[in-house]
């Protein structure tokens, strides 16, 4: 299977907008209009609605693993994979069926390291939930999950190609995560309800 194939899957994949569609689904209205507007599961939480948040939190994570997996088992060598894996976050975050606004990737992105290197999308997960749960603020938990993440990828020593393809999507989580950091630094980022 070619780059592009692989591409054009991880994007298809990455660019369907579960948390939108759940909330529909549920008869919440559109969640670009809740909360932060964001299309994910954090923003889903806002809703009240645990049950939809975990969905959306599982769907979009699978299918940036599943974009991953599809593409290792159709090819062989890390390189078609990691193109996948790529592009499944850059759909997430730039959907073309909503005007290239989707969500912030954090999600999609550890499902991606848990299929590139179970021992490294672990230890961000831990690290995510250590965060979420110590701080309650969840954009804290996935910006340090993410900051670490190239660093357990180097010391475990996975393919250099999901290395950086790793580092990319925590490039990406930054980006993305740009008001959520301005509001860090305020100290008026929006805590979230783990119970």
């Amino acid at each position: 299977m070619s780059f592009l194939a692989a591409a054009l899957l991880g994007y298809a994949l990455g660019s369907i907008p579960f948390g939108l569609l759940l909330t529909r689904w549920a008869g919440l209205g559109d969640i670009r209009a809740i909360g932060s507007g964001n299309i994910g599961a954090t923003n889903v939480l806002r809703t009240g609605k645990k049950g939809l948040a975990a969905l959306t939190l599982l769907l979009d994570g699978g299918k940036g693993a599943a974009a991953v997996l599809i593409i290792t088992a159709a090819t062989h060598g890390p390189n078609p994979a990691a193109i996948a894996g790529l592009f499944a976050v850059l759909g997430h975050l730039f959907p073309v069926w909503l005007r290239f606004k989707g969500g912030k990737g954090v999600a999609t992105g550890l499902a991606v390291l848990l299929a590139f290197s179970f021992p490294v999308g672990l230890a961000a997960c831990a690290l995510w939930l250590i965060y979420a749960v110590w701080k309650k603020i969840s954009s804290l938990a996935a910006l340090m999950a993410f900051a670490m993440a190239p660093i357990l990828a180097l010391v475990i020593g996975i393919a250099f190609s999901k290395i950086l393809v790793i580092l990319l999507i925590t490039v990406l989580i930054f980006i993305k995560h740009r008001a959520n950091i301005a509001r860090l630094r305020t100290g008026t980022e929006p805590r979230i309800n783990l119970r």
